[in-house]
């Protein structure tokens, strides 16, 4: 048997990340090639994904910046072919980018519910879609999936953002049972508030984080690199009988 290095290695694989420009996809990033893998950094945000591509090369892995809308239909296809090309072919892909356009039901606009649904659910679809044959022509693959705790239990306000996650739990267990017979793992990850620059931002009001963290046994939120070694976990071969599952990273929220 391999040793528990080696089980947790990804050494020589090449990952696909979205959302790599910041947050929890630029910590995805980091501790991705700090156990050997090349990095596929994608996002809009060119100047982010340059400070990604730095990271990573500084931990001694190869790191290609593919900038791409992943609301429009095309744009995932696109970072798909820029980063088979680069790279060769893909063996992990981690579908982190995602967008929160938060308002009452009665309140949120068709144009929100659109972007939303764009984004975070059919944008995983086609990615998956296009790196999955690739994959299957290598006999093994990953696929992470990120969505959030919003997406098995309510929240309020966040009627699209749920809808959108609840749906990639979902599109993550059709995939296991399609692929698995390929060697294929998929799984979703879905945390709690991760403390990032942003997440800091929002929830640092006390009368906003006080009722959540009341009811988290952990009493705390997360930080980037505790959903970032997850994903390690999940995208190594140390989880090679796991797939099509939705794993809650909240802290205990919903053990209540």
């Amino acid at each position: 048997m391999p040793s528990f290095v080696e089980r947790f290695s990804v050494t020589g694989r090449r990952a696909l990340v979205t959302g790599a420009s910041k947050g929890i996809g630029l910590e995805i990033c980091r501790v991705l090639a700090d156990a050997g893998a090349d990095i596929a950094a994608v996002a809009r945000d060119a100047e982010g994904l340059a400070d990604a591509c730095r990271e990573v090369e500084k931990l001694g892995r190869r790191c290609v910046m593919i900038t791409a809308d992943l609301a429009t239909i095309e744009g995932p296809g696109e970072a798909a072919r820029a980063a088979e090309e680069a790279f060769g072919g893909i063996d992990i892909l981690v579908n982190n980018a995602g967008i929160a356009l938060v308002a009452p039901i009665t309140e949120a606009s068709v144009e929100d519910w659109d972007r939303t649904m764009a984004v975070n659910l059919r944008a995983p679809f086609l990615l998956a879609r296009a790196l999955v044959p690739g994959m299957i022509a290598r006999g093994h693959g990953k696929i992470v999936n990120i969505s959030s705790q919003t997406g098995v239990i309510a929240m309020e306000e966040h009627a699209a953002y749920a809808a959108s996650k609840g749906g990639l739990n979902a599109l993550t267990k059709v995939m296991a049972a399609e692929w698995g017979r390929h060697n294929i793992q998929a799984n979703a990850v879905c945390p709690t508030v991760i403390l990032t620059p942003m997440g800091r931002k929002i929830w640092s009001p006390p009368e906003k984080s006080g009722p959540v963290l009341a009811r988290t046994p952990l009493g705390r939120f997360g930080e980037p690199v505790e959903v970032a070694d997850l994903v390690l976990y999940l995208a190594s071969p140390a989880s090679d009988l796991m797939t099509g599952q939705t794993i809650l990273l909240e802290g205990g929220y919903t053990a209540l």
